[in-house]
């Protein structure tokens, strides 16, 4: 009698194996967005401490290159007491050394002064379908 296994026997375990290996693929990729959403929390927060700082120092925000700014490119890329400016004018007084960006290239934070005392910081988490909203004094 000879040994081995029957193609059936083969055809079952190598289905097993793919079952498995897409479970722990789908299971990866939601784990790299609630990676993504920590960051872009963590980003936020950075952002909501150095805008506070400048607050401290001015009596008011920064005034955005447009009605909404959106943070961390080249002309917003670093928190200066001149504003948001680019990297190449980041001297004086530096509240954020680097702006940060959204992980994904093709999101961004958008930063818009209500007024002297109110700003408000829109972003997005891939956990939630509805854009999220910063402020002085929240994290929605």
């Amino acid at each position: 009698m000879k040994k081995g296994f029957t193609l059936v026997e083969l055809l079952v375990v190598i289905a097993i194996i793919g079952i498995l290996s897409t479970l722990s693929v789908v299971s990866l990729n939601s784990a790299r967005a609630k990676a993504r959403d920590a960051r872009r929390l963590s980003d936020i927060k950075q952002i909501r401490t150095a805008l506070e700082m400048y607050f401290d120092s001015n009596m008011s925000y920064p005034d955005g290159t447009t009605t909404t700014t959106t943070l961390g490119v080249n002309t917003t890329a670093c928190l200066t007491s001149a504003g948001w400016v680019s990297t190449s004018s980041c001297t004086g007084i530096i509240y954020m050394q680097k702006v940060p960006s959204d992980p994904q290239p093709t999101r961004s934070y958008q930063y818009s002064k209500v007024d002297a005392t109110h700003y408000r910081i829109a972003y997005y988490l891939e956990g939630s379908s509805a854009t999220k909203t910063a402020t002085e004094s929240s994290m929605d």
